[in-house]
C-alpha cells in the first residue's frame, strides 16, 4: 500500500491580558515585550491539510506531533491543540465569560399537574444538546407567585449559561418542600412531587443527567445501552451521529435507538399516472 503524509495547519487566535499598576505612554509601547500576560485562547480554525506521496520503500513509522504556538516575543502558550482547547474552556471559565445561547436552539416542554396546578417546563439546549435554559409557566397562581417563578427560571438560565452545573441545582431543589405538592400527572417518569422545584429538578435530573435514582418508574429500554457517549466512536451508527446533532437530548432522554425508524427497506414508487 503507498503511504501519504498528510500536512494539517491552523490558525489560533488569541489575546495576552496585562495588569498595570500604571497607564502612561512608555508602558503601553513596551507592552508587548513584557512577558508576564495571560494568555487566553478565543479560537482555534482549521486552514487545510494537504497530502503527499512518500517513497513506497520507506517504512518509517510518522509520529505525531504536538503543535507549538508561540507569540510574538517566542513563549510558548500551550504544547499541542488538545490543550489549547481545554485552556480556552478553563479561561472562559474563570474569568465568567457567558456562554449565550443560539437564536434557533433545541429543548422540549412537559405539561405536568401538581394537585390542581398545571406547570409547563420549557428547555433550551445548546447545539451539543447540554441544556442552557428553562422556563416555568404555571396556572392557577396569582401574579407575584408566576413572576417569582419567571425570574427564578431566568437566573437559574443565567447560571447555566455562566457555567453552573446542573448538578448543583439538582442537589439544591431536589427535596424542596411548599405547596403545591402531591401526586403528578402528565410524566411518566415522577409520579409524586414535594414542590413544584423538586418535580422541575426531577425532570431535568432524568433527562439531562440520567438519574434513575430521582426517578419513580423504571425506562423503557436499557439506557445504560443505549446512551451512545459510553460507546466508542466506532461502534456508532451513522445515522445515531445525526440524531443525535439534531434532537433535543431532553425529549429523547438518550433513548435514541427506541425513537428511530428504520426506512431503509422501504421502496416509493414515484411513476405518475399516465
Amino acid at each position: 500500500m503507498a503511504k501519504y503524509l498528510v500536512e494539517t495547519y491552523y490558525t489560533c487566535t488569541f489575546k495576552v491580558n496585562h495588569y498595570l499598576d500604571d497607564i502612561n505612554e512608555i508602558e503601553l509601547k513596551n507592552l508587548e515585550k513584557r512577558d508576564d500576560g495571560k494568555f487566553e485562547v478565543l479560537d482555534v480554525k482549521l486552514d487545510n491539510r494537504k497530502t503527499k506521496n512518500l517513497d513506497p520503500k520507506n517504512n518509517k513509522i510518522i509520529e505525531n506531533k504536538n503543535i507549538d504556538v508561540v507569540s510574538n516575543d517566542n513563549k510558548p502558550v500551550t504544547n499541542n491543540l488538545e490543550n489549547i482547547l481545554k485552556s480556552k474552556n478553563s479561561n472562559s471559565n474563570n474569568n465568567g465569560k457567558r456562554f449565550g445561547m443560539p437564536d434557533r436552539r433545541k429543548g422540549y416542554i412537559q405539561k405536568a399537574t401538581i394537585g390542581d396546578h398545571k406547570v409547563y417546563l420549557h428547555t433550551g439546549e445548546y447545539e451539543d444538546g447540554k441544556i442552557g435554559e428553562i422556563f416555568i409557566d404555571t396556572s392557577k397562581e396569582g401574579e407575584l407567585v408566576k413572576a417569582l417563578m419567571n425570574n427564578f427560571a431566568i437566573a437559574v438560565s443565567l447560571g447555566l449559561q455562566y457555567g453552573v452545573p446542573l448538578d448543583e441545582f439538582i442537589s439544591a431543589f431536589v427535596g424542596t418542600k411548599f405547596e403545591p405538592s402531591g401526586k403528578v400527572y402528565g410524566n411518566d417518569r415522577i409520579i409524586s412531587a414535594s414542590s413544584i422545584l423538586d418535580y422541575i429538578f426531577r425532570e431535568l435530573a432524568i433527562s439531562y443527567q440520567n438519574r434513575e435514582d430521582l426517578a419513580h418508574t423504571p425506562a423503557i429500554g436499557n439506557s445504560e445501552n443505549l446512551n451512545l457517549d459510553e460507546q466508542n466512536s466506532e461502534d456508532q451508527n451513522q445515522l445515531l451521529k445525526i440524531v443525535k446533532d439534531i434532537t433535543s437530548k431532553g425529549f429523547v432522554r438518550n433513548n435514541y435507538k427506541k425513537n428511530l425508524v428504520d426506512l431503509s427497506d422501504v421502496k416509493i414508487n414515484l411513476k405518475g399516472k399516465k
